[in-house]
């Protein structure tokens, strides 16, 4: 089944609670949209797991579909909130890489609380579940001052390091709102991290 529905909402998940292998690397797409990204990356990597998480029911019932389309074993879709789910419901030390793409920018100066990179239950969060030494934190989003909310964020902290990210580095589709923006000759501000041992 390719909608992941949790046995319960109020504890720490296992990782193979979510997929057998344990062992296999887990990449998750917070707010993952109608799926096109990380539907792109668990056609491409057989090898790793891919979990997105959606809130609204329309988006991951669209991608429901489009997994089991294209016949992928590797992709899975958790409907629920982002914050909550790294804070409190994904496995401590499991996650090889957390892509946030296109977030949600909350552009009015009362709400710029609500941006998660400014949520500290959010970085902590974080900051659990990525794999030490290893976990990477991937940003992008055409908000220049969304953008520079997460480098202050980030490089206040001491248990991250910002990495280069060339434009090459690897296979990374674009999601529907870059595409979207891009059209629009916007630009896209990108940002990783890795998560310190």
């Amino acid at each position: 089944m390719s909608l992941f529905v949790p046995s319960d909402y109020f504890r720490l998940l296992r990782r193979d609670e979510i997929f057998p292998d344990p062992h296999r690397p887990l990449e998750v797409e917070l707010g993952c949209g109608d799926g096109s990204f990380f539907l792109g990356m668990a056609a491409h990597h057989p090898e790793r797991d891919f979990l997105g998480l959606e809130r609204m029911l329309g988006r991951v019932e669209k991608t429901l579909k489009k997994i089991a389309r294209a016949g992928l074993t590797n992709a899975k879709v958790l409907r629920l909130e982002s914050a909550y789910s790294t804070a409190w419901l994904l496995p401590t030390a499991s996650v090889s890489r957390l892509h946030l793409l296109c977030p949600d920018p909350w552009p009015k100066k009362k709400h710029v609380a609500r941006r998660l990179v400014n949520q500290q239950e959010f970085l902590d969060g974080l900051s659990r579940i990525l794999e030490p030494g290893t976990g990477e934190f991937l940003l992008k989003t055409d908000d220049a001052p969304y953008f520079e909310d997460a480098l202050a964020s980030m490089a206040a902290r001491a248990d991250f390091e910002r990495l280069d990210w060339p434009e090459d580095a690897f296979f990374y589709p674009t999601t529907d709102f870059e595409s979207h923006w891009l059209a629009m000759g916007r630009s896209i501000h990108r940002a990783r991290w890795r998560r310190l041992p």
